[in-house]
């Protein structure tokens, strides 16, 4: 299984390392991760854009879905859907909280809860991904 460490380094040159997406905790069941809101990735009011919770959540979606693959294959997301419940103020922190609800060959499903640290709910994504030859 992929550590942490070489979770952050890959992601890190991507679009989330560009986002800050920090993963903390990660098993084939359940990925944890945070995210500061700043002020690049608010809306008016300054509060979270919800394209960022929805980029949080696919990016933990994605690293599940890696850390269960087998070698030699990839994956992409084929459908999201999120349910926007409440905002996150700026310079707090996000926690998105990401588990399995199917874990197959060729597609994988995934819930994530988005919460503020204090743990009010702001967002709940379910993404399917299609695990593909690399």
């Amino acid at each position: 299984m992929l550590s942490l460490e070489t979770i952050q380094e890959l992601m890190e040159p991507l679009f989330p390392g560009l986002m800050g997406v920090r993963v903390v905790e990660a098993t084939p069941e359940r990925i944890v991760g945070e995210l500061t809101v700043r002020p690049d990735l608010c809306t008016a009011g300054a509060i979270l854009h919800g394209g960022a919770y929805m980029a949080f959540a696919d990016t933990l979606g994605a690293v599940g879905t890696i850390v269960n693959m087998q070698r030699g294959k990839r994956t992409t997301t084929t459908d999201s859907s999120t349910k926007f419940i409440g905002g996150a103020k700026l310079g707090t922190t996000v926690v998105g909280e990401c588990t399995a609800l199917h874990r197959g060959r060729t597609t994988m499903v995934w819930q994530t809860a988005i919460r503020t640290a204090e743990g009010k709910l702001c967002a709940v994504v379910t993404q399917t991904q299609l695990v593909l030859d690399a």
